[in-house]
């Protein structure tokens, strides 16, 4: 075998990983989408920054855990339970900071950044934690 086919050896595990990590971050998009009071697509398209903050945050630190995950897993199916599991903490930290500070989306709405600027913080700090609880 050669050198280049051995290193292609290994491409069709990481197709089948990287797939499936597209497919849990689409599941995350869709289900922070639904969970949010607020349509951060639309906001961001009308020039929201907060919104863009807000969901920058929440994407890195999902996509943190998903990536130790994947780095840790023993198996595809392994991959994707711990993948699951990012996205719950994720909508929890969403959860825990809209029960704190219950206007907090109304400032997102209208382009506070620093509403934005403390969701994003926080769901990276966690996910941060997340991924190196990941680490088994």
């Amino acid at each position: 075998m050669n050198i280049v086919s051995q290193s292609l050896s290994g491409l069709p595990l990481f197709l089948e990983y990287f797939v499936v990590g597209l497919l849990l971050f689409g599941a995350f998009l869709a289900v922070y989408g639904w969970v949010t009071p607020y349509n951060e697509r639309a906001l961001i398209r009308e020039g929201n920054v907060a919104a863009a903050i807000s969901l920058s945050g929440a994407i890195l630190g999902f996509m943190l855990p998903l990536a130790s995950a994947t780095a840790h897993s023993v198996s595809v199916i392994d991959m994707a339970v711990w993948g699951l599991i990012a996205l719950v903490v994720q909508i929890a930290v969403f959860a825990g900071v809209s029960r704190a500070l219950p206007h907090f989306g109304e400032g997102i709405r209208s382009g506070k950044a620093a509403s934005a600027t403390l969701l994003a913080a926080l769901a990276i700090a966690v996910g941060l934690l997340n991924a190196a609880c990941m680490t088994y």
